[in-house]
Formats: C-alpha cells, structure tokens, sequence
C-alpha cells in the first residue's frame, strides 16, 4: 500500500511539474504574440480590411446560428468554457489525441489572428491568455464581429461578406434563413463543408447547426424545417 501511495505521488508531482512547464510555455508565446504586435493594433489592422462588416449589417439568424453552433454560452463565459474543455479532455483521453478542441469564439478569434491551426498544448495555453486579454478589452459583439470577420470559409473567403458574394451572389443583409445557417456551418472545415465542394455534405453540417439551434431553443423544430425545406 505505501509503494503504491508513491508511484501515485510521484505521478501527480510530475504531472504537475509538466503542467506548469506548459503554462509557463503558453505565457511566453502570449507575451511574445502581444510584443509583435498589440491587440488594438492588430484589430485596427482587421477592421481596415475592404470587406470588413459590422455585426448590426450581419442577420440575426446568421448570428445566432455562429453562436449555437460554435460556442452557445458565449455571452455567458469570460473567454474560455470550463464545461467544453472538461468535455474536450475527457474524448482527447480516450481517443489518445487531440480530437476535440473545446474551444470558444474567443479562443478562435485568438487563434486566427495570433496562432497558428497547430493543436499543441502550448498554443492552447497560449490562446487561452489571449482569449482573456481579448475578453478584457471588447465586448461580446465586438469579439462576435471580429470573429466573423477573420474565419476561413473555403475558396479563398476570409470574411462573412466575402463568402456570401462568394457562394449566394448576396449581400450579408440579403441571404435568406437557409443560407445564413449554411454558411455559418461552414468555418468548423471549409475544405468540406464548402458547398462548392461537397453540397451534400454542406447541407448535412447545415442540418447539424439547425439542430443546435432547435436544441438551445433558439429555433422550434417546426421553423427549422420550415427553414431547411427553403431551398
């Protein structure tokens, strides 16, 4: 009993030892991140962009579908969600690898304009300090906006405006409810859910975002196939 007692202690005080070398690691590249370039600088270079779009020009229903389907506590958390990450850890463990991210808006907005796509412990710590730094300096619709206006959808879109010209041949405030919740499915991974490369399988992660929205009621299961059955 006393041996296996110091196996277990010495398991914690080295997974500890490790947890804190990543922490220490993501600090560092968060620093360094800020010392390239600050976070108002950097917005103010996003918000600069030709098609850059203010939130109040992007459609409720796209809005509430981007945030059903990537991080429907949102407005509620402080830029990272306690409940996905325990969630995300616990299938990372059984899948042996990074599967699930439990990453927020914020998080992502962090990594677009900061990080890299890499999946690695120290870029998420990373992000994570960013996302507080971020959470700390806008509010939820200004992180929203900035969100939408640095994702990849595919194709070579790199805004909301510029995919809904892209693939609808509309303005943001001209799509219709069916293509708001397409193309806010889209960003999770463009290179398949970009409906022009595999419609069915867009309009399947479509269905998928409908879901959400009828599971965090934002939607009624009789409008979302009112919605789905648009097209």
């Amino acid at each position: 009993m006393k041996i296996f007692r110091n196996i277990v202690l010495v398991v914690l005080i080295v997974v500890i030892t490790i947890g804190i070398r990543f922490v220490g690691l993501g600090y560092s590249a968060y620093k360094e991140a800020l010392n390239n370039m600050p976070l108002e600088e950097k917005v103010a270079v996003i918000q600069a962009k030709e098609n850059y779009t203010k939130i109040d020009e992007m459609p409720k229903m796209y809005r509430d579908a981007v945030v059903a389907v990537e991080d429907h506590r949102f407005y509620k958390h402080n830029g990272i969600d306690i409940i996905s990450i325990g969630r995300a850890v616990v299938n990372d463990v059984k899948a042996m690898k990074f599967v699930e991210g439990g990453s927020t808006i914020t998080q992502q907005l962090a990594k677009n304009i900061y990080f890299t796509q890499e999946k690695k412990m120290t870029r998420k710590i990373a992000e994570a300090f960013m996302a507080f730094k971020i959470e700390s300096s806008y509010d939820k619709d200004e992180i929203l906006e900035l969100y939408l206006n640095t994702s990849y959808f595919g194709d070579g879109y790199y805004t909301a405006k510029e995919a809904c010209e892209g693939y609808f041949n509309k303005e943001l405030n001209e799509m219709t409810d069916y293509e708001a919740i397409l193309l806010a499915g889209i960003p999770n991974a463009p290179s398949v859910y970009a409906p022009t490369k595999n419609p069915e399988l867009a309009k399947k992660r479509q269905k998928q975002v409908m879901d959400r929205m009828v599971k965090y009621k934002i939607l009624t299961e009789e409008e979302g196939q009112r919605i789905l059955n648009q097209n």
